[in-house]
């Protein structure tokens, strides 16, 4: 994965990320905001997999129910958020991902190999976000400390 800051103001910093053919997304994505020290951030991106694994949480199993997707796909939207989970940065990534015949698949981005290329923008938060594991499901969930509603 190739990697260049694009913008920095205000002590805030934005990337843009090129990964390579074969790469795995998430482990490149947690890899780079370990290094760059990330804990709040939003990023964006499009490319292509030559396969991934999506998942829909099941709230009564309190588990995601696998959707592998066997075949190259367009990346049509990768959205999400890094935030930190017991003291490392957590990315929390959604997909929807076009079909050769136009269909399309989308859900919670569990794992996904790059082919030809995927392009990412990383946009660094002004606080620090984290999450704390939800006791109803299980799941990390953002834990913002501000007042409720």
């Amino acid at each position: 994965m190739k990697s260049e800051l694009i913008h920095r103001e205000n002590g805030l910093r934005t990337f843009a990320l090129a990964f390579e053919p074969g790469e795995e997304v998430l482990e490149g994505i947690t890899g780079f905001a370990a290094g760059q020290g990330l804990d709040a951030a939003e990023l964006t991106g499009l490319g292509a997999f030559s396969s991934a694994t999506l998942g829909y949480f099941d709230l009564e199993k309190k588990d995601y129910e696998r959707i592998p997707v066997g075949e190259q796909v367009e990346v049509l939207t990768l959205v999400g958020n890094i935030a930190a989970f017991q003291g490392e940065p957590r990315p929390h990534l959604h997909a929807v991902l076009g079909r050769r015949d136009g269909s399309t698949v989308g859900g919670h981005l569990l794992e996904a190999r790059v082919r030809p290329v995927l392009e990412v923008v990383i946009t660094e938060s002004p606080g620090h976000l984290r999450r704390e594991t939800d006791r109803e499901t299980g799941l990390p969930l953002l834990a913002p400390r501000g007042q409720p509603g």
